[in-house]
């Protein structure tokens, strides 16, 4: 019999691709959120929905009285206080506790590459990125002392048609129309690496109701690997601008004259990136890498250019972007 699957989540840029791949191996899947509209990222046919508040412990111990999951998703945990009053609430009635950390809890600066599992995790510049390593440190403290059945699983920079993976998101690709630079941190060489949601699925589904998994932890990643400039240089491609001009600023600027950028620049995007995926892929072999950056790219435009609605320009970042144009005059 197929898994029985819970996500707690469901309609987020990596959640939702994950239910639909479950859904596509015949898991049977049951999503519990708020219930609002899933907008752009609806839940496919077949899937349970449960509504709940996460911080309304009254009214999700309600909802989930007497459930029983083979697994369960946890993409919704942010700091231990929630994590905590959700792994008591389902303790004994879950073969598999998925929790959903972050790759920026690896060391930052980056000792060695590349990353595998067993890298040091450490960031002192990102609050969420700590709070995510709290959050593992709490769940393997559990299954040490409890033996509760965790899988730790640290994505990437992961995006979908809905995502601009470029800080300043959609404001930086509006200004390129209008004929202004990308500000691209560093000198653009740096190393990163994007996945799309539908290719951190494939690998996710083979994490689900994996015995061998349950202890572990894992990162999953496409394996493209692209300098910061040549990503910029295909989102300018697939926005109808060949030939961007890019101005390069370095990241202490960019994170003084744009505070909100700073903490996941200076711990995560400032630092070269490359992943060693065997160890998931063992569970699920046959990745293939579906969408490169250089197809997502187009991916997005395409839906950004089809929802009005998505085409949102922060004057904030915009006001930002032009005096970091300026500095670099």
């Amino acid at each position: 019999m197929e898994p029985t699957v819970l996500f707690l989540g469901g309609t987020g840029t990596i959640s939702a691709a994950c239910v639909r791949e479950s859904v596509a191996l015949g898991h049977r899947v049951t999503v519990l959120n708020r219930g609002r509209s899933a907008g752009l990222r609806p839940l496919p046919d077949g899937v349970e929905l449960l509504e709940a508040d996460l911080d309304d412990r009254a009214g999700l111990a309600s909802v989930l009285a007497g459930r029983e999951f083979d697994a369960v998703a946890d993409f919704m945990s942010f700091t231990t206080d929630r994590l905590r009053a959700n792994t008591d609430l389902l303790a004994g009635r879950v073969g598999q506790y998925v929790f959903i950390s972050s790759a920026s809890a690896y060391a930052k600066p980056v000792p060695s590459l590349p990353i595998r599992e067993s890298s040091p995790l450490r960031n002192p510049f990102w609050q969420y990125s700590r709070d995510k390593i709290a959050c593992e440190e709490l769940l393997t403290g559990l299954f040490r002392t409890d033996g509760y059945p965790v899988t730790i699983v640290r994505p990437s920079h992961t995006y979908d048609e809905f995502r601009v993976p470029l800080d300043g998101g959609w404001t930086q690709l509006a200004r390129l129309r209008d004929g202004h630079p990308l500000v691209i941190h560093g000198d653009g060489t740096s190393l990163w690496t994007l996945t799309h949601a539908s290719d951190f699925a494939y690998s996710f589904a083979g994490l689900i109701g994996q015995p061998a998994a349950v202890g572990e932890s894992y990162h999953i990643t496409g394996d493209e690997v692209l300098t910061w400039d040549a990503i910029a240089g295909l989102l300018a491609r697939a926005a109808g601008v060949p030939e961007p001009m890019i101005v390069h600023v370095a990241s202490d600027t960019i994170a003084r004259v744009i505070p909100s950028m700073g903490p996941g620049l200076l711990g995560d995007k400032a630092h070269s990136v490359v992943f060693d995926n065997t160890k998931v892929r063992a569970l699920r072999p046959g990745f293939v890498q579906r969408v490169p950056f250089a197809s997502g790219a187009r991916r997005i435009v395409a839906a950004f250019d089809a929802h009005a609605e998505l085409r949102q320009v922060d004057p904030v970042l915009a006001a930002g972007f032009d005096r970091l144009i300026d500095l670099a005059a």
